[in-house]
Order: structure tokens, then sequence, then C-alpha cells
């Protein structure tokens, strides 16, 4: 894939780099889990752009930007080309604001099956970003686990707006919720329909100046401060 792939189409959380060799200036993946390097430099930057003083605010909501863009490459190369990409040895460059840059070697990945998402997304990268975050500011596993689920619905249903892609995104989707990584996250909607999900979480987005609360909060109201 390049970024002029047809998935780069759906905005650049979709787009990602291949070739023979990483772009200069391009880090190995595993390294942004690096509580003291680049994740605690993103996350100081949300703090910034979101003109919020609470770390775990900043923290929750750059966690759920990164696996947005986690899931937005994997599921996308799953359901439009059958593979699931092979992250492990994938590089990135951040940029100061969006969706970081991603690298993946050209060859290699896996059959698209929620196993292998499971595997590639939730296990060899989530967790141990998770880890990294939490050693930022103290938040809940279930919180950045309802994260994890809220950021993979939202790429699904992305790709339901291309119609070939609607039905395989949302039938992996359902199938990753229901296993037991992500179970107990939150509800989604009845097969057959529209994609939809409400978490059992709160991402903290309504404790930001200018913040209300997500399509899919626990809340029906912002709580109280």
């Amino acid at each position: 894939m390049t970024a002029a792939d047809p998935l780069a189409v759906l905005g650049p959380y979709f787009a990602v780099r291949t070739g023979a060799a990483a772009p200069p200036g391009f880090r190995p993946l595993a390294e942004l889990y690096d509580a003291r390097g680049a994740l605690a430099a993103r996350i100081a930057e949300v703090a910034r752009v979101l003109r919020t003083g609470e770390p775990r605010v900043a923290a929750s909501t750059a966690h759920l930007g990164l696996a947005a863009r986690l899931w937005s490459v994997a599921l996308g190369a799953a359901v439009a080309r059958g593979r699931v990409p092979d992250l492990a040895g994938a590089w990135f460059a951040l940029p100061p604001q969006g969706p970081f840059d991603l690298w993946v070697p050209g060859d290699g990945g896996s059959e698209a099956t929620a196993g292998a998402l499971e595997r590639a997304v939730l296990e060899e990268q989530l967790a141990p970003l998770a880890g990294a975050v939490r050693a930022v500011a103290p938040l809940a596993p279930g919180l950045l686990a309802g994260n994890a689920a809220s950021a993979l619905v939202g790429a699904a249903r992305q790709l339901g707006t291309v119609p070939q892609l609607r039905s395989p995104a949302a039938a992996l989707a359902r199938e990753l919720l229901a296993g037991p990584a992500l179970a107990g996250t939150g509800r989604a909607t009845a097969p057959g329909g529209p994609l939809g999900f409400r978490r059992a979480s709160c991402c903290l987005y309504y404790r930001t100046p200018s913040g209300g609360l997500c399509g899919d909060c626990v809340f029906t109201r912002p709580p109280g401060r």
C-alpha cells in the first residue's frame, strides 16, 4: 500500500506507506510505546491543543487517536485485501498533530481473520500502548479497553461508507467486540442493520474546555466535574 492506495480516500487514518525500507526519519513502531519518549511528547501536545491541565484527559485522547490509526490500517487491509498487515515490523513518524505516518513491510502479514486482527492489533500493539499510557497518567484499564473498542467501531463504520467493504468490516468488528479482549467494553447493535456501539466507559473528552459527549459515550449528559 502507498499513500495513493484506494483506502487513503477514506482519510489519513487509512493511508500507509510500503517499500523496500522505511523512509528516512521513521522509527520502529515499538519505540512509540516508550512512555519517556515519543508517547509522552504526543500526550503533552494533545494537552496543549485541548487546553487541558488534566493528564488523564490528554492521555486518553491521545490513546484513542493512536488506537484508531492502528485499527484503520489493520481492518482496512483485512477487508480490502484479505490480509492483516505486519504491524510488528512497522515503522512510524510522528508529526506534531494528526495521525502518525506509518510504513509497513510490503510482504508478510497473515490471513484476515478476527483472531489474526486480535493478535496483530490488540495483543501486539494496543496492550503495550496501554501499559505505556498508564505509565504517563493513571487511567483505568477498562477505559483504555473502551477506547480500543470505540476506535475499532469507528474504523469499521468509516470502511462501511464503501459499499463492498461494509459487511465484512462490520462482521469482523462484531467478532472482535465479542472476543475476550473487548468483552464488556460496551454493547453493539444487532447484526442485520448498521453497526452501532455504546461503550460502557467514558474517554473523558467531556472534561476538556470545549468538550461534549462522544456519540458512543456511556453517559447521556456530561457528569458534574
